[in-house]
């Protein structure tokens, strides 16, 4: 019986290792002395989180940063024990024995997060290692000044093996704003409260800010996926991410033919029209019908009418006939429609888009010049 090789996706997610590695490699002198961490939470911001972090690694990256425990535990089976990984929204209640028993680091985020690890330390008769995060500003995440002061005259250090104070800016991609260096100026007064202990406040944007943000760690995170914050000089960082659909139908349309849900599109002239397999379920935003667009080579092909859950339709009538054909791709993010352009299209920001990709593309990673295929969803 001959059984037929058929594509099990109409869209694929091509993610540049290489790219990725060069990005840490670029940060890392930027950034030195100060280290280079890197987030990877939000399953390495959608583009797989075992893989980015085996390549980091590969790299020289010991540090990582995820948001919850169980994307840490996630990342056991390739984290090189010389590595860390750190927690940044700390602990959930009750789940301090898994945390230990892996050795991960939680952020601890308030005196209720670090009574409790202190208790199990006490229990278990070791010190545990942890981070300190606090609030420098950003009323989101980490002590307050307060609670600083008050836990600095404490002998937390019998019991918890304190290894990063961390906080963060929150207006890091704007460099005129006043408010990162009030930030900064207040984690500074907080830091004093911790001498020894190694500090962070950069994010990827404060990255590319004066040296004096950079500290002991930098956590970098959309600026390693290929998004240049303000102040990256161009070519700085290397694209990471392409994502390409395929054309599973052509057709002509004559005058007044309505096109898609609503006939929000209605053809003033003949036509020529491709459905490309991808849709707001794979993470293209409804909104990208208003102006956004597909390519084809050099070629710019407008969406027209409503982006469907998955599929949508392009114009390629300003193409030369046979060009394009059914099972052809056409490129939504890559060289000529960039990630930043499309989150500019919508209204967004590059880390919504990334995030938000589906679960359905064919993932292929490139490293070493060469390309892995990974099923639709197979890193999540």
């Amino acid at each position: 019986m001959v059984r037929s090789i058929c594509p099990a996706t109409a869209s694929r997610l091509i993610v540049d290792l290489d790219a990725l590695s060069g990005n840490y490699a670029s940060l890392s002198r930027k950034l030195a002395p100060a280290a280079c961490g890197a987030v990877v939470k939000a399953n390495a911001y959608g583009l797989g989180a075992v893989p980015v972090v085996e390549a980091l690694q590969a790299a020289g990256c010991r540090l990582f940063f995820t948001a919850h425990l169980a994307e840490a535990l996630d990342l056991m089976s390739v984290v090189d024990p010389t590595c860390e990984i750190v927690i940044l929204n700390g602990l959930d209640p009750d789940c301090e024995p898994v945390c230990a028993e892996h050795g991960f680091v939680p952020a601890l985020n308030s005196m209720a997060q670090i009574e409790r690890w202190r208790a199990l330390a006490i229990a278990q008769g070791r010190r545990l290692p942890a981070a300190l995060q606090v609030d420098s500003g950003m009323s989101r995440l980490g002590l307050t000044l307060d609670d600083a002061q008050a836990l600095s005259a404490t002998a937390i250090g019998d019991n918890i093996d304190l290894r990063l104070i961390l906080t963060h800016l929150a207006c890091a991609d704007d460099p005129c704003r006043e408010e990162n260096r009030m930030q900064r100026a207040r984690f500074e007064e907080i830091n004093r409260l911790f001498p020894g202990i190694p500090a962070s406040i950069a994010n990827s944007g404060a990255a590319f800010l004066t040296p004096d943000f950079h500290l002991d760690i930098a956590r970098c995170g959309i600026a390693l996926y290929g998004v240049a914050p303000t102040l990256a000089q161009p070519g700085e960082l290397r694209s990471v991410v392409r994502l390409d659909a395929r054309v599973i139908q052509i057709r002509d349309i004559e005058v007044g033919t309505g096109i898609g849900y609503g006939f929000d599109h209605v053809a003033r002239c003949p036509m020529r029209i491709a459905t490309v397999g991808i849709g707001y379920a794979d993470g293209i935003s409804r909104r990208f019908a208003q102006s956004g667009a597909a390519w084809y080579q050099k070629h710019r092909l407008p969406l027209v009418g409503r982006i469907s859950m998955d599929s949508l339709a392009i114009d390629i009538s300003g193409l030369p006939d046979g060009l394009l054909r059914e099972g052809g791709f056409v490129e939504l993010i890559g060289p000529n429609q960039p990630l930043e352009a499309m989150a500019d299209a919508v209204g967004t920001i590059p880390y919504e888009i990334l995030t938000g990709l589906g679960r359905r593309h064919e993932r292929l990673y490139v490293q070493n010049h060469r390309s892995e295929r990974q099923s639709a969803g197979a890193w999540s």
